[in-house]
């Protein structure tokens, strides 16, 4: 049989072997994940069904990133039990304060993520880790405290939709834009329970940080899981991020796809995901006359170093429009530092912009820029979902960090290209 990415993966966390699309299979895991919305219901699930330890200290990561640091009391409360449960079984990667970034950028850069693994994780974005050649999925708190107790799940293997770019991406055109053009070319259900597994000559130029952000956001067209082949990029970020044995993994030739999508991405403009779903996307050009208050650059899907640079090149010798504000969140302690290092912090200040600590923040309107009634912001996040950045009566709309930071110059939605 011949293997998609998916089920080669899958194949080396099961002892029996992998079926075709449709068929069960159970696997150990190489990782289980929650947060500090998510962990409190896994361990109450934990210590309901009896259990007394995790599986392995080494292979379970808490990471409280969502509301960091705590921003009331209720979710002090809900970091604090984390923190005992992870005491308690002496969970070796445990994340709060100085130490703890945006869980799906920090756990890459920490080398706790890699070719081959299967992560699951009682976060939607756990698909992140896709970008290295990992099956990574969400999963639900119950199944997240089974895992935790037991080191495998089981899983359906998912039918894969093989996407090839080819051409060469212009000015401005990143993987921000390619990801939300594939989510509006099939929707936010498109690839309902399936893998999307990327290839093509854009994606293997593509660098590792822009393939993590694809991946990222393979959940907002319905994926179970979003795959890259692990190739030399991908083993030089792991031995660069402490991962030194990770091995290559490509799908095989001749693998059976339910379908395949190809596309020539030469002449596309930057893309910009409007009010309210993620399938809602739209050349920038196409998008005028649209003001904003708040602009967001960070999170899990673009929150990295070159997301920083990226905005700061836009940004540098010019100034946020009066009446917006302009929040940066470095998405770890380490993007933050090497921001500071390399100058970009005083470009943001110098043009008014805010620098936030590593937080998802107002991604999820928890906190850090929440929005009022009636105000629009552009944001560099995953969703755009009604009331996602605050109240129901406001409008959240995606793009790249380029068009993000030259609408926080300009006040309007802006191609970057026309400053």
């Amino acid at each position: 049989m011949r293997y998609t990415l998916a089920q080669k993966i899958l194949q080396r966390g099961s002892r029996e072997p992998i079926g075709e699309a449709g068929s069960i299979a159970r696997c150990a895991v190489s990782l289980v994940l929650a947060n500090d919305i998510t962990a409190p219901l896994a361990i109450k699930s934990f210590r309901g069904m009896g259990a007394r330890k995790v599986f392995d200290k080494d292979r379970v990561a808490l990471v409280m990133d969502h509301f960091t640091p705590q921003k009331d009391i209720a979710s002090a409360e809900q970091v604090k039990g984390v923190r005992q449960f992870a005491r308690e079984m002496g969970i070796t990667h445990y994340y709060e304060g100085g130490d703890c970034g945006v869980e799906h950028a920090l756990l890459p850069e920490l080398g706790l993520v890699g070719p081959g693994d299967i992560v699951v994780g009682a976060d939607s974005h756990t698909c992140t880790y896709g970008g290295l050649g990992a099956f990574a999925t969400g999963m639900g708190s119950t199944d997240i405290a089974a895992a935790m107790a037991l080191g495998e799940n089981w899983f359906k293997v998912p039918p894969t939709i093989r996407v090839e770019f080819s051409g060469k991406l212009p000015k401005n055109v990143g993987a921000k834009d390619l990801i939300l053009f594939l989510i509006g070319q099939i929707g936010v259900a498109g690839a309902l329970y399936k893998a999307l597994e990327f290839g093509g000559q854009v994606i293997a130029d593509l660098d590792v940080e822009g393939r993590l952000t694809m991946a990222n956001m393979a959940i907002e067209a319905g994926g179970k899981a979003g795959l890259f082949p692990a190739d030399d990029k991908t083993l030089a970020y792991c031995m660069e991020h402490g991962r030194g044995a990770a091995e290559s993994i490509f799908p095989d030739p001749g693998a059976e796809y339910e379908r395949v999508l190809k596309y020539d991405v030469s002449a596309m403009a930057p893309q910009v995901a409007c009010p309210h779903l993620p399938e809602n996307v739209k050349p920038v050009g196409e998008v005028k006359n649209v003001s904003v208050d708040q602009v967001v650059i960070g999170s899990c899907t673009n929150g990295r170093i070159s997301d920083m640079r990226v905005a700061a090149a836009v940004l540098k010798g010019r100034k946020v429009a009066k009446g917006v504000r302009c929040i940066i969140i470095p998405a770890t302690p380490a993007i933050w530092r090497q921001s500071m290092d390399e100058g970009l912090f005083q470009v943001f200040m110098d043009a008014g912009a805010i620098v936030s600590p590593p937080t998802c923040g107002p991604c999820l309107g928890g906190h850090m820029g929440i929005l009022a009634g009636g105000e629009r912001a552009i944001a560099t996040t995953n969703r755009n979902f009604k009331g996602r950045m605050g109240s129901l009566e406001s409008e959240v709309y995606l793009a790249n960090p380029s068009v993000a930071a030259a609408s926080a110059v300009t006040g309007v939605i802006t191609n970057p290209s026309d400053l």
